[in-house]
């Protein structure tokens, strides 16, 4: 009963009720996405959209809905997923932002320079935004680990190290993956979002150890540290057998993470350091199963767009990185 001990009018309550519910249910609404580049990942992004997915495009792909943009009504969509070759991605992102259409952009999203990525920014409309996506930040482990390390599970961090690789470089030959800068923007870019995510360590300069064609026109295997020495980088698609591997070390113990669960599970381990030395006592965590990271970095996107929040400083952070690794490349040798 409502203060005062009176009823509502015939009706009344009831048509409260029902505005009420049909506000709850525009806001609850479900986005509609575009998906641009109809390649693997755009596959995998639509098939896990289902009918969210209203049109697929690709100027080239077998089974995209449509060959262009401008074939699809830009009532149909609210949002787009990106997943096309890097070096197209700006002016997408621009054309759809210009329109009010926030956009989820397959990682890396790299720019040449910070006035580059300030000029988009300035192309929004509506408040959209865009979110480059690192889905591996939503590993159930490595959310796990996140979690630890915040924790203060191994005391003062010491130093760290991250390892991607695959066998995929023959896949690369004869594609548009066989330019540009290789492997750092194919694994590099996921290694540096997790050093700075995971360890904090968002303003670090980097020096290179090696960066070199093994199998490819481009570069296939990189190793690099921080300036400092304490976080190691190494990646490559020539290691054959998938490795997905983190390390951090501090004053009170350590942690271990192996695997990706859409490579068949993770482990993650930590160790207890015993004073004043011994063998530390190990808790191991696993995980099997689907790999729902794509499904939570979805969500991650719409909390961003509701928010307004987009990604333009990590996107720079791990663009003047890989320029500044690339430039430290030895010169090509001349003869005579």
């Amino acid at each position: 009963m409502r203060e005062g001990g009176q009823r509502p009018g015939p009706g009344g309550g009831g048509r409260r009720e029902a505005r009420s519910a049909g506000a709850g249910r525009r806001r609850q609404r479900r986005v509609r996405y575009l998906v641009v580049g109809f390649g693997n990942l755009g596959r995998r992004r639509a098939a896990l959209l289902g009918p969210r997915c209203v049109a697929t495009v690709d100027p080239q792909a077998p089974g995209a809905d449509h060959r262009t943009v401008d074939a699809v009504a830009a009532d149909r969509y609210d949002a787009v997923i990106l997943a096309v070759p890097n070096r197209d991605k700006p002016d997408y992102v621009r054309r759809f932002l210009r329109s009010g259409k926030s956009v989820l952009v397959e990682k890396p999203m790299l720019f040449g320079g910070r006035r580059d990525l300030e000029a988009l920014e300035r192309e929004a409309r509506g408040g959209a935004i865009w979110y480059t996506a690192y889905n591996h930040r939503f590993e159930p482990l490595v959310q796990r680990l996140k979690t630890l390390l915040d924790g203060g599970a191994v005391g003062k961090p010491d130093r760290a190290r991250l390892v991607y690789g695959n066998g995929t470089v023959r896949d690369w030959l004869g594609t548009w993956r066989e330019a540009g800068t290789g492997v750092l923007e194919d694994l590099g870019c996921h290694v540096l979002d997790l050093g700075g995510w995971l360890l904090g360590r968002d303003d670090d300069r980097y020096l290179l150890w090696d960066l070199r064609p093994v199998e490819s026109a481009t570069f296939d295997y990189a190793a690099f540290s921080t300036a400092d020495r304490r976080v190691v980088y190494e990646i490559g698609t020539v290691f054959w057998q998938n490795r997905f591997e983190i390390d951090v070390y501090g004053s009170e113990g350590s942690l271990h993470l192996r695997g990706l669960n859409k490579w068949g599970g993770a482990t993650l381990a930590r160790h207890t350091r015993v004073y004043p030395s011994g063998a530390p006592p190990e808790q191991r965590e696993s995980t099997i199963g689907e790999d729902t990271s794509w499904r939570d970095d979805l969500a991650e996107f719409e909390r961003r767009v509701a928010a307004g929040e987009g990604c333009g400083a990590n996107d720079w952070r791990i663009s003047a990185a890989i320029a500044s690794l690339v430039a430290q490349t030895a010169p090509p040798q001349t003869d005579g």
